[in-house]
């Protein structure tokens, strides 16, 4: 996931460069998850980071928009302010944190379970020796958290609203019950994780079932590549939140707009090498160009299946247009 962070003074400034600096020294380069991207909110001339256009309230909406997680350096209240017009969903905000411009501490704001920031607060808190300040229930009273294990289990939440009933009992000391769909409870119980179920629970969890697939040219577009992408889950009547995982050639690892949509929809991205490609199973739309570029005639059919795992089947095969390949399998879960 991208980061993002802005300051609004010079010791703000300070506490950037040292997060990045540190980032470094533990070998994160840029392309790593916890590395900022330095923008600076000051009126002064003397930065060396880029300054942000606009207000803090606009820096907010175009990161939100980007599924960017945001770093304010600065008073929470400024952070506050800056995001309130953002806010829409527990479980698709992006995720905010403060950091106070003397870094003492580190505050995860929103989204500290489905987007990550309280883990990500931790980080910081270590590069910079802070303190890190967690307020979330479960958390703060070593409680099982519901929405926590389907995100780090890559899991869709359905009935919601049992994350608050799961959650009460779990921080009341009472026990979490959960049961998996091959093996149907014979009493009712908290969570299940199944795609469909007729037993009585709090909460559903259901596997992603879908990889999709994906090739793309060199320098295409992040805005077109989002646009041409769930047009083509669209017409396959595929949701984004479906999707266990991007799958690519590693060639393919750091293109900029496949990036921004795993980004912004918060996918996994899974980068295979052409050999491994090559040992996919089945008949496959071939390309002489392709191969001749990447070593491996086909990248989105083949990336979809073996991402998917042993018994997959495609669901779609090669779409194309606007310089994108896109092909779908279904995982056997």
């Amino acid at each position: 996931m991208k980061k993002a962070a802005i300051c609004f003074t010079l010791s703000g400034k300070t506490i950037i460069e040292k997060l990045n600096r540190a980032a470094r020294e533990r070998g994160i380069r840029e392309a790593d998850p916890y590395i900022m991207t330095e923008r600076a909110g000051d009126a002064a001339g003397t930065y060396s980071m880029r300054r942000a256009e606009g207000s803090a309230a606009e820096w907010a909406e175009a990161r939100f928009r980007e599924g960017a997680a945001l770093i304010f350096v600065g008073a929470a209240g400024i952070a506050v302010r800056a995001v309130a017009g953002c806010v829409r969903d527990k479980l698709s905000d992006s995720p905010v944190i403060v950091i106070d411009d003397m870094g003492q501490f580190v505050i995860p704001l929103l989204s500290g379970h489905a987007g990550g920031a309280n883990k990500l607060a931790l980080i910081c808190a270590e590069l910079l020796g802070a303190v890190p300040v967690i307020t979330t229930s479960t958390d703060i009273h070593g409680a099982f958290s519901a929405d926590l294990f389907a995100v780090e289990n890559g899991l869709m939440i359905r009935g919601r609203e049992g994350i608050r009933r799961v959650s009460a009992k779990a921080i009341e000391g009472k026990p979490v019950t959960l049961s998996v769909k091959h093996y149907p409870p014979k009493a009712p119980v908290d969570i299940i994780v199944a795609d469909e179920t007729d037993r009585e629970y709090s909460l559903l969890l259901s596997p992603r079932p879908y990889t999709l697939g994906v090739g793309m040219r060199k320098g295409t577009d992040p805005e077109a590549a989002e646009s041409r992408l769930l047009a083509i889950l669209h017409e396959m009547r595929i949701r984004p939140e479906e999707i266990y995982a991007v799958c690519t050639i590693d060639l393919k690892e750091g293109e900029p707009a496949l990036r921004a949509f795993c980004d912004r929809h918060r996918l996994p991205l899974i980068t295979f090498d052409a050999e491994t490609l090559m040992e996919a199973e089945g008949s496959f739309t071939a390309s002489e160009f392709v191969r001749q570029t990447v070593g491996v005639d086909n990248v989105c059919e083949r990336a979809a299946l073996i991402g998917a795992g042993p018994g997959a089947e495609l669901v779609f095969g090669k779409r194309a247009g606007c310089g994108i390949t896109a092909a779908a399998a279904v995982r056997r879960i």
